[in-house]
């Protein structure tokens, strides 16, 4: 995906940190990342475009919803990420006049008035960094329920090792964050009412530059300006002092931490009070701002660096909630469900099940069509430029890349395995250079499911033996996926029996070809939840229905929706079906 991540900044920002350590870890996946602020400090991959949104007079505004529109043009862009109030504002206007999908993180408390609870511009999703900020939207702004997730900081918990406890003379004391704004109000006061400055030996990480009035601080206080190796300074610390992501990444270090934010000052993190900390983003949103009782944090800062608690549990308890690559993986899937559901386009996965050269081999049952029509379906997906992608790609990719831009993909499943697949089908996927994915029954050598059916038989149609599926695996044009051994309804069985049916299947497709398989099919579609949860257990990273699941597939990777073609599906029919609106039109 092409993601443009909007900031409107003067200086280095959490929201900063959080979009470009995401920012890298969705580049290392795959995705092209673009980033447009008034500065950006922190190293980054990704182009950078400098746009002044601080400037916020009318002109200049017109001027920035006019540039992102020359942004997402020029790039391609589909889905722009906005971090903040100003960027939003303008992301949100030059999204609705392009039809760009839009999410916008929320780092902090919002300001409430009239205009801006009619117009939060916060794009198809907010995602609240805690759950303070969440319920400050719903309350404070009206904004719905359903438009809100919650979305943590992510971390690179690696870059934040466990260290001992230094060794120093004095106590060191550090405090990381802004001078400016409230998080420098809160720094003033900490070391005005706070902090024995020749007790404790003082120093402050920041990227501002000092303000004139803590001039008066400097010959006690050591101001380090902007530190490129946090985490080397917090190793060297008795007590870490921040909010936010600090308080993450020094509690990941297991260094003591006193957090106290731009709302509220929680103190001392322990494993008691941790999920309650987590929910105000370490002491930075809350009901009101910097509500503190500062009298109050003397006592506690000294109580703080003399108190033992278990600092593996608490660091464990960061590291499950901000692990970097489990939130990138959840930035990935509300990207994805933006994006499908904004633009009601899904990649089409077509479902075939035999193929005829004549009519005398036409079935009882709907499922067989024309090798012609089948060449003509071809010859359309080939001028319309779509390339076909099989299950064993998604697995190997990611199921995001999919939306890779400028891409039109499809993936081909045709079911049961009949020989007519080798005769028709796989001369034809090699003259277009088309792949598609087959799910094979390995315990019958006919349809017996549908010949023995007492209520509408069927003739017989023979399977591919073992050879014929080797030979077309072997191609790299077909990905083979399991489909039971005899081909049941799996609801009618039970659990026991349907793990035979599929594991069984599974163990001999995968003993003849040498590799895991990545996707199964159940049965006429029908399964239930034994058969989801099998799937799973089995090692299938997809299982796929037939016109039952979510529209989008990634929102359930074991219930994926597929679009039946059937005798009279001719080439419009086909084009209809693959526009990529089908299933929401159908749904």
């Amino acid at each position: 995906m092409n993601i443009l991540m909007a900031l409107s900044q003067l200086e280095v920002t959490g929201a900063e940190v959080y979009a470009t350590t995401v920012g890298d870890a969705l580049g290392a996946r795959g995705h092209r990342v673009f980033y447009v602020s008034d500065t950006l400090t922190k190293p980054h991959q990704g182009e950078f475009f400098r746009l002044r949104f601080n400037k916020r007079s009318i002109p200049r505004r017109f001027w920035h919803v006019g540039y992102l529109i020359y942004l997402i043009r020029r790039h391609r862009i589909q889905l722009v990420h906005a971090h903040s109030r100003a960027s939003s504002w303008s992301c949100y206007v030059a999204c609705k006049l392009t039809g760009t999908p839009m999410i916008t993180t929320v780092h902090g408390r919002q300001p409430v008035h009239a205009s801006r609870k009619k117009f939060h511009a916060l794009g198809d999703r907010a995602l609240a960094v805690c759950e303070a900020v969440r319920d400050q939207l719903i309350t404070g702004l009206g904004v719905a329920p359903e438009l809100i997730a919650i979305g943590r900081n992510g971390i690179d918990t690696q870059r934040y090792q466990p260290v001992p406890p230094p060794a120093n003379d004095k106590p060191v004391i550090s405090i990381i964050g802004r001078l400016t704004g409230p998080k420098g109000e809160l720094c003033y006061q900490l070391l005005d009412q706070c902090l024995d400055l020749d007790r404790y030996q003082v120093q402050i990480a920041s990227g501002s530059r000092v303000p004139e009035r803590f001039h008066r601080f400097q010959n006690k206080v050591e101001f380090l300006g902007y530190v490129q190796d946090v985490p080397g300074l917090m190793a060297q610390s008795d007590l870490v002092i921040g909010a936010g992501r600090v308080a993450m990444e020094a509690i990941l270090m297991q260094r003591p931490v006193f957090a106290v934010g731009e709302a509220e000052a929680v103190g001392l993190v322990t494993p008691d009070n941790i999920q309650a900390a987590m929910a105000s983003n370490f002491g930075d949103i809350g009901p009101n701002d910097l509500d503190i009782d500062f009298t109050t944090l003397p006592t506690q800062i000294t109580a703080a660096l003399d108190t033992r608690f278990d600092s593996v549990a608490l660091a464990d308890s960061v590291k499950a909630a901000y692990d970097l690559q489990a939130v990138t993986s959840e930035l990935e899937a509300h990207y994805q469900s933006v994006i499908v559901h904004r633009l009601r386009r899904e990649v089409p996965i077509i479902m075939y099940h035999r193929f005829i050269k004549d009519d005398s081999e036409k079935g009882v049952h709907g499922t067989y069509l024309h090798v012609n029509m089948l060449e003509k379906h071809f010859k359309l997906l080939k001028r319309l430029g779509y390339e076909t992608l099989t299950f064993a790609d998604l697995a190997d990719n990611g199921l995001a890349s999919r939306l890779e831009a400028g891409k039109k993909y499809i993936i081909i499943t045709v079911d049961d395995g009949y020989k007519d697949n080798f005769d028709l089908l796989f001369p034809l996927l090699k003259k277009y250079g088309f792949k598609a994915v087959i799910y094979a029954v390995t315990g019958e050598s006919f349809n017996r499911w549908d010949v023995e059916n007492p209520d509408n038989p069927e003739k017989t149609v023979e399977l591919m033996t073992p050879d014929q599926i080797k030979e077309m695996a072997a191609s790299g044009l077909v990905e083979f996926g399991g489909h039971t051994l005899t081909h049941p309804k799996l609801d009618r069985l039970d659990r026991e029996q349907q793990h035979a049916e599929i594991a069984g299947n599974k163990a001999q497709l995968e003993q003849l070809l040498g590799h895991s398989l990545h996707s199964f099919a159940y049965p006429y579609g029908i399964h239930n939840n034994d058969s989801k949860q099998l799937a799973k257990e089995l090692g299938y990273p997809f299982a796929v229905a037939t016109n039952s699941g979510p529209l989008a597939m990634h929102e359930d990777p074991w219930q994926i929706r597929r679009i039946a073609i059937f005798p009279r599906t001719d080439a419009f029919g086909l084009w209809r079906k693959i526009k990529g609106n089908y299933v929401f039109r159908k749904a």
